[in-house]
């Protein structure tokens, strides 16, 4: 009888630690939605940059058509932005569907209709 009396505060504790669970889900999953809206933003931003930097290197092209060092740099500009269009869009589309898969919750669900994940 005496170790069930010893037990009851450590049950008084793990008890009253289950409301505080919730609420750091909660504030994690809000963390993680502040994160995310910011990886969106930095991803958009160098989307914008390769873009730049791929048009960049057309217009140089196309204003140095007579010197030959000239366009090679100017092609290797517009290389580096199709690469980096390339790559950011790839990655951007893989980590989308880990998410999708891993954080939508459906995880083992049948669906009802076709199209519903």
């Amino acid at each position: 009888m005496k170790q069930l009396y010893k037990l009851y505060p450590t049950l008084f504790v793990l008890a009253s630690l289950v409301p505080m669970q919730a609420g750091a889900q909660n504030q994690l999953n809000e963390i993680l939605s502040n994160i995310g809206g910011t990886i969106n933003v930095v991803i958009s931003f160098l989307f914008v940059l390769a873009t730049i930097i791929f048009l960049w290197g057309v217009i140089k092209y196309i204003a140095k058509g007579s010197e030959e060092k000239e366009q090679k740099a100017a092609r290797g500009l517009m290389l580096y932005g199709i690469i980096g269009l390339a790559v950011m869009a790839s990655v951007w589309g893989i980590v989308n569907i880990l998410i999708q898969y891993f954080l939508s919750g459906n995880i083992g669900k049948i669906p009802d209709e076709p199209g519903e994940f």
